[in-house]
């Protein structure tokens, strides 16, 4: 059951094609004067803590459930490990802003689009640095552009209390993919959800609370 429901999960992935129409990413954004250079993410920076999830990924209908693991293992690197529920390592990878390294995988996964894919989704989940360029505003958030190669990042900060709840990845005229944060506290996110806009692509961990 497991070997065929992973295998679903690819052959979506590996159908998943661009569908998204174009437009200004910042149309419904007020400009406003830059308060700050740069935002540190918290959620997933302390080394001495294993961020444990249970993972629910959704692809065109069908779903496949483990367990996301993220460690923190130096300064620049998370090494990132997906399990099934009953405990069988799928994937096991360190990556970092500049850097991506395979340990394991099993065959069903190994396949470069997929890859690419949780490669750039996590990539920008587990970043803890990001350098400001623009600032905007809407009625809820103070909204932050970051460059990032041929992409922007906007981070969404609550005007009521300047935390991060939103991270929207765009190329110059199209929405990629929304990172959104559900917070335990001010360093944790009990909550993350990764919702692809231009792939029917859905992430979501809840955080794992041993008993």
């Amino acid at each position: 059951m497991q070997k065929s429901t992973i295998q679903f999960f690819l052959i979506n992935c590996l159908l998943a094609i661009v569908l998204i129409s174009c437009g200004s990413v910042t149309k419904n954004y007020t400009p406003k004067k830059l308060d700050k250079t740069s935002i540190e993410v918290p959620y997933f920076s302390d080394s001495k803590t294993d961020y444990v999830y249970k993972t629910n990924i959704s692809v065109y209908g069908n779903e496949l459930s483990g367990i996301f693991i993220a460690k923190k293992i130096n300064d620049t690197i998370h090494r990132v490990v997906f399990t099934t529920e009953f405990g069988n390592k799928l994937m096991d990878f360190e990556i970092s802003e500049t850097s991506f390294k395979v340990n394991s995988i099993v065959s069903e996964l190994d396949r470069k689009i997929l890859i690419n894919t949780l490669k750039e989704d996590f990539r920008l989940l587990l970043k803890n640095k990001y350098l400001i360029q623009e600032q905007f505003e809407n009625e809820e958030y103070n909204i932050y552009k970051s460059a990032d190669g041929k992409h922007d990042n906007y981070l969404f900060l609550s005007k009521k209390d300047q935390k991060l709840e939103k991270i929207l990845r765009s190329s110059k005229t199209k929405n990629k993919l929304t990172i959104t944060f559900t917070l335990e506290n001010d360093i944790f996110a009990k909550k993350v959800v990764i919702l692809h806009q231009n792939i029917k692509l859905k992430i979501e961990l809840n955080y794992f609370k041993s008993e």
